[in-house]
């Protein structure tokens, strides 16, 4: 089973996929795409919460830009694979300076291709004011297409809004 879950900021997302992961009664390997930024006091803190909400069973892998790696390994295939997010991803990989349609299409092929239990989340940027710089505007442009992709090869697509999901496929 393949399951995006989508949301903007805060909406729930990460908490309705760690509550499916929980569901589906199998063990979890959490991926965690998010940088460290030891400098950074906020986001430390943003981390710190999210490791708070998760099972200490779970395995946690730290993968900032290799997904589609973790994807070719048959090594997880008996486990449930959350990734949260993509997000982060995506900025990762624009960071650094990859193709971002090439990145995006081999992670929707070797989605494709995976035969285990997977749940993604990632956020809905397009529904706010559009960005004022370049960057900005590429990068919501790429999250949107990002997020259409996905969708494509998902068995199953969530919208989260106010803690809420709505299952859209």
């Amino acid at each position: 089973m393949k399951t995006l879950i989508l949301g903007g900021a805060r909406s729930g997302k990460s908490q309705h996929a760690e509550s499916l992961a929980q569901a589906r009664g199998k063990a979890v390997v959490y991926v965690a795409t998010a940088p460290r930024f030891p400098e950074d006091k906020e986001w430390q803190q943003r981390i710190s919460q999210h490791e708070k909400q998760r099972p200490e069973h779970w395995e946690l892998l730290e993968e900032e830009l290799s997904l589609i790696s973790i994807l070719h390994s048959a090594k997880h295939e008996d486990k449930l694979v959350l990734v949260d997010c993509l997000t982060l991803w995506l900025s990762n990989v624009m960071f650094a300076k990859k193709d971002v349609a090439d990145e995006t299409e081999q992670l929707c092929e070797a989605l494709a291709d995976y035969s285990g239990d997977i749940v993604l989340v990632s956020n809905e940027v397009g529904m706010g004011l559009v960005a004022e710089t370049k960057l900005g505007r590429s990068f919501c442009d790429a999250q949107g297409r990002l997020n259409q992709a996905v969708a494509k090869v998902a068995d199953q697509v969530f919208f989260v809004a106010a803690g809420l999901p709505l299952q859209l496929k």
